[in-house]
């Protein structure tokens, strides 16, 4: 006889159709398509440039506290120590190393975007402020090595650290040490999240282009633009990479269940704590036969959990998320969300941006992968291009795009402005990352301090 675990209404698990149905609920109207941007950043003390701790007068912990008492966030409480704040569908969270993220919540346009941004930054500088700490966008911790960054009291994260030396080299690193910009965004149909997904994922590489602004690994150049992206090549090859079978004949919610169901288990969460699955079936799970929970079957939201432990350079969960880009400063947290929006959300846009990318073969998109995060821009495309070329083009179909969705501000300005920032970078040639490198050989005098003072929040 099986049991469940189940609390409140989630059910149990009795077929693979259920799973099917959980993405096919996420199909949304084109009317109600929303935008859901996430970013995080480094936090340290301003004093002497450290990571902060969880505890302490300069801690985590303080921080989050205050920004509940001051600006109206509610805490999320684990084992007794804050981890979360959430307000409004927004949530600000902790990544391992101490990186806080803002979870945004689903809005309409990128101006209701980059508002959000400018509202929380400016709650987390009031209290910074008071606490001697700062916070860096970058992709990569530039500075600190592994083992001088604090842990954050969550429990699913003992599990990871515990697993992740198991299944790659630099698994410890991507938890620790690095940080993104994300998005998230909807599809209205089986068909166009095949689509969305096909284009998006042969076109990551553009954006981790783009968006390189990582090039220092323990103080020092590190041979690599984004050494975020490199880090997610040594991760865990089961979960992680560019996912060849999204672009087979027939691919759709049923062949991503199947890509699930093979991604090896983290955890279960029951009771307010997480049980140690890592390593272990999903389908051994759904068939009762989980060795750390005997006779159980997995409910709903226990699929749900699952679905947030696969890393691919796009995850599909009832939404597709654009997982490619390194953190920077606050104007490129709004342009990443514009380039996708612009891409995705326009259909002469996506039907542009598909003909850029559909003859790729699987080598020749492993290798724009693999190669971007060393060489950015100048990372060769096609027989006679490079990705400088392929980003120019990406970008004005993007601005076209956003264009003709023509969501405007007071101003009367579409959303196109916001990729301003990223043109300068793709007419150039001159990423961030080669910014920060030209800047450590001459005026920082090869030294990475200055980059937290000069480019913090």
């Amino acid at each position: 006889m099986t049991v469940s675990a189940s609390t409140g209404d989630s059910p149990v698990i009795e077929s693979r159709r259920q799973l099917v149905e959980w993405f096919e609920s996420g199909c949304t109207p084109k009317k109600d398509w929303a935008i859901g941007t996430e970013h995080e950043k480094f936090a340290f003390t301003r004093d002497d440039l450290r990571p902060i701790p969880y505890e302490g007068e300069r801690g985590v912990k303080m921080l989050l506290n205050a920004l509940a008492e001051h600006y109206d966030w509610e805490p999320i409480i684990e084992n007794g120590n804050v981890i979360a704040l959430t307000k409004d569908k927004c949530s600000v969270s902790l990544e391992p190393g101490g990186q806080i993220e803002l979870s945004g919540a689903p809005l309409k346009n990128i101006h209701q975007t980059c508002g959000e941004v400018h509202t929380h930054l400016h709650e987390v500088r009031e209290i910074c402020d008071g606490l001697g700490i700062d916070m860096l966008g970058v992709g990569h911790n530039p500075k600190w090595k592994r083992e001088d960054i604090p842990w954050m009291p969550k429990g699913r994260y003992e599990i990871m650290k515990n697993y992740m030396p198991k299944v790659g080299n630099l698994g410890l690193d991507m938890m620790l040490r690095t940080s993104t910009i994300q998005v998230n965004l909807d599809f209205s149909s089986e068909a166009d999240m095949v689509k969305k997904f096909r284009t998006s994922l042969a076109l990551q590489p553009v954006a981790t282009a783009l968006f390189a602004a990582s090039p220092f690994v323990d103080g020092k150049p590190s041979g690599f633009l984004s050494a975020r992206s490199n880090v997610w090549t040594d991760t865990d090859p089961d979960r992680c990479g560019m996912l060849p079978f999204v672009f087979e004949d027939g691919f759709g919610f049923e062949r991503y269940v199947d890509y699930m169901l093979d991604v090896p288990m983290y955890f279960v969460y029951r009771d307010g704590k997480y049980i140690d699955a890592a390593g272990k079936s999903f389908r051994d799970f759904m068939d009762g036969k989980l060795d750390v929970l005997p006779g159980e079957r997995p409910t709903m939201n226990d699929w749900s959990d699952h679905m947030t432990t696969a890393f691919p350079e796009v995850r599909l969960k009832k939404f597709l998320e654009m997982r490619g880009a390194d953190g920077g400063p606050w104007k490129r947290i709004c342009a990443l969300p514009a380039l996708w929006v612009g891409l995705l959300y326009d259909d002469a846009a996506l039907d542009a941006a598909w003909d850029l990318v559909k003859d790729l073969s699987v080598a020749e998109r492993e290798a724009l992968r693999n190669d971007v995060p060393r060489t950015a821009l100048a990372t060769p495309f096609k027989k006679s291009g490079t990705v400088q070329d392929l980003s120019k083009d990406v970008l004005a179909i993007s601005r076209q795009g956003l264009k003709n969705r023509g969501r405007m501000d007071s101003y009367g300005d579409d959303e196109g402005h916001f990729l301003d920032s990223l043109d300068d970078v793709a007419q150039s040639g001159r990423t961030l990352a080669e910014e920060f490198l030209d800047k450590y050989e001459t005026e920082w005098n090869g030294s990475v301090d200055p980059l937290f003072k000069e480019y913090a929040y």
